[in-house]
């Protein structure tokens, strides 16, 4: 069976200068996770019956399912190449999500700003080791 996170894989990679410490992870996902589920709540009061917040929702879905796809392609696959095209469509469907998510609650789309400044930031990180281990 895959293991979803190898670590031992990951620490053997050669990464950029800018590489975080690994204890950063875990309060960055739960703050992001935390406002994601924030804002979709935000959407979803709105009226699930609308065809806006469906679509709107649906977009959210779907990033969400990409985000968790994520970890167990780099980690667990071991394939960084995969999880960078990956990232790729999730930062699109992040952005399209806001911009979605705007239409209706300008807060709700607000409070997903810090998820696609991080996700760009894990872009360039999954773009730099892919580069750099090669």
């Amino acid at each position: 069976m895959m293991n979803l996170v190898d670590l031992n894989w990951y620490n053997t990679l050669s990464k950029p200068f800018f590489t975080p410490p690994s204890w950063i992870f875990g309060p960055a996902w739960t703050i992001l996770y935390f406002l994601m589920a924030v804002s979709a709540v935000l959407i979803f009061r709105k009226g699930i019956k609308k065809p806006e917040i469906k679509a709107a929702l649906k977009l959210f879905f779907f990033q969400l399912v990409l985000n968790l796809i994520w970890s167990p392609v780099f980690f667990g696959l071991h394939n960084i190449f995969l999880a960078l095209l990956l990232i790729l469509i999730l930062w699109y469907l992040i952005l399209a999500t806001i911009k979605a998510f705007y239409k209706i609650d300008k807060i709700a789309s607000y409070l997903l700003w810090p998820y696609i400044l991080w996700v760009s930031f894990a872009t360039v990180l999954n773009f730099s080791v892919w580069i750099l281990n090669r």
